[in-house]
C-alpha cells in the first residue's frame, strides 16, 4: 500500500483523524480535506510526515458546496496527485434536536448536500482515474442500521441523507466491481467528544453500563476497520453495511 494516496474528508479532527492516522501507518500517502479547522491540519500534517515520512496535501473546502467540492478535485489534478482511496467522512450534523417542520430549508439542503450530494461530486470526478487504474476503494459513513431506511426521530433530514448514501454506495460497488473498485459504508456507534480521537487501549479503562461491549467507542474502533475494507487483500468485500457500534442500540436510545 506503499505507492497509495487516500483522499480523506473531514480528516483533521474527529473520526477522520483517527482514520488519517491509521493509514499513515501503513505508509499511504494523504490528501486531508477540512473545513474551518485550519489550525488542527496544519499540526496533523507535520506530525504525521515527521513520524511516518509520507506525503500530505492539505485542501480547505465545505463538501456541502458543489464548488469546494469540484475544487478539491481540481487542486488534486494540479498537483498530479492519482486518488486510490477515497473516505467520504465530513457529513454535516445539527445535533439540536428538530422535528421535520423545524427545519429551514437551508438547513434541509445543507445536511442533504453535505452528506449526500458531496459523495456524487467527488466521486464522479475520482472514479474514472480508479477504473484506469483497474483498482480503487470508496469508503463512506453511516449508522446503525441505515440499510433498512429506518426513521429516526428528530433527525429526518441527516437520516435521509445516509440511507439515500447507502443505496448510493451499494450501487457504486454494483458498477464498478469489475473495474477492481469496492465500496463499503462503516456505521459508527455513539462515539462523541473526545471519544472520536481517543485510541482502544484508552477506552478499555472506562466502563459504561449501557454499552453491551461495556467500553466506549472510539475513533481508533472505526479506523481500523477503514484499515482493513482498503486492504490489497479485502477484494472480496464490497457492498457492505457494516455496523461498529458496541452492540448499542443507537436509535433506541436517541428515543428515549
Amino acid at each position: 500500500m506503499n505507492s497509495k494516496t487516500a483522499l480523506i474528508t473531514g480528516g483533521a479532527t474527529g473520526i477522520g483523524k483517527k482514520i488519517a492516522e491509521e493509514l499513515a501507518q501503513r505508509g499511504i500517502n494523504l490528501v486531508v480535506n477540512y473545513r474551518s479547522s485550519e489550525n488542527e491540519a496544519i499540526n496533523l500534517a507535520k506530525g504525521l510526515i515527521a513520524e511516518y515520512g509520507i506525503k500530505i496535501e492539505l485542501i480547505q473546502a465545505d463538501v456541502a458546496s458543489q464548488q469546494d467540492c469540484i475544487k478539491i478535485c481540481e487542486h488534486i489534478k494540479q498537483k498530479n496527485i492519482s486518488i486510490d482511496i477515497l473516505i467520504h467522512n465530513a457529513g454535516p450534523y445539527i445535533h439540536e434536536r428538530k422535528r421535520l417542520t423545524d427545519y429551514t430549508f437551508d438547513e434541509w439542503n445543507y445536511l442533504i448536500n453535505g452528506n449526500l450530494n458531496a459523495v456524487f461530486y467527488l466521486t464522479k470526478e475520482i472514479l474514472p482515474n480508479m477504473r484506469e487504474q483497474k483498482w480503487g476503494r470508496v469508503i463512506t459513513i453511516g449508522f446503525d442500521r441505515v440499510e433498512t431506511a429506518p426513521g429516526w426521530v428528530f433527525r429526518s433530514a441527516f437520516a435521509a441523507a445516509k440511507t439515500g448514501l447507502a443505496s448510493l454506495t451499494r450501487t457504486i460497488s454494483l458498477e464498478e466491481a469489475k473495474n477492481g473498485i469496492t465500496a463499503n459504508m462503516v456505521c459508527p456507534g455513539d462515539i462523541t467528544g473526545h471519544w472520536k480521537e481517543t485510541n482502544i487501549s484508552e477506552a478499555t479503562l472506562q466502563v459504561i453500563s449501557n454499552i453491551p461491549v461495556g467500553r466506549p467507542g472510539t475513533g481508533e474502533d472505526i479506523s481500523r476497520v477503514v484499515a482493513f475494507l482498503i486492504d490489497e487483500q479485502s477484494s472480496f468485500i464490497t457492498g457492505g453495511i457494516i455496523p461498529v457500534t458496541g452492540g448499542m442500540d443507537v436509535l433506541g436510545k436517541v428515543h428515549k
